[in-house]
């Protein structure tokens, strides 16, 4: 069984919002720090958000204001709700645990942050 199991993505116009689901399966990961990443093609992945437990929330700047983070302990899912997308938030989205409480500064995250699991990812595609 898959340890993340990500939902959600799609294509939309800018503009336009999408709310993506990542379920998990292990209740240890409740009081963990969980973010979201995102990898562009061509580009390097990079950091957007993370929860800490859940409670305190932090976001890139890139997507501070549009993009909110929130994790439902008793459905065990993350969620990343993205308003107004802009054509620079297409990528693949992943999301992953970390072994700890504290989540980094996604601005400055890497994968090597997060090494409890990784979903497989989803697809969003914003168009202009």
């Amino acid at each position: 069984q898959a340890q993340l199991v990500e939902s959600g993505g799609g294509s939309v116009q800018a503009g336009g919002s999408l709310r993506l689901s990542c379920e998990y399966f292990d209740d240890a990961n409740n009081e963990r720090c969980m973010g979201w990443f995102r990898r562009a093609l061509g580009k390097k992945r990079e950091g957007v958000a993370g929860v800490e437990g859940d409670g305190p929330r932090k976001y890139a700047d890139s997507v501070k204001g549009r993009f909110t983070v929130s994790k439902d302990i008793a459905k065990r899912t993350l969620y990343l709700q993205m308003n107004s997308l802009m054509p620079d938030d297409s990528a693949m989205y992943f999301c992953a645990v970390r072994n700890g409480v504290r989540c980094p500064e996604p601005d400055a995250a890497e994968k090597s942050d997060y090494t409890i699991a990784w979903g497989q990812g989803t697809q969003v595609t914003v168009s202009s």
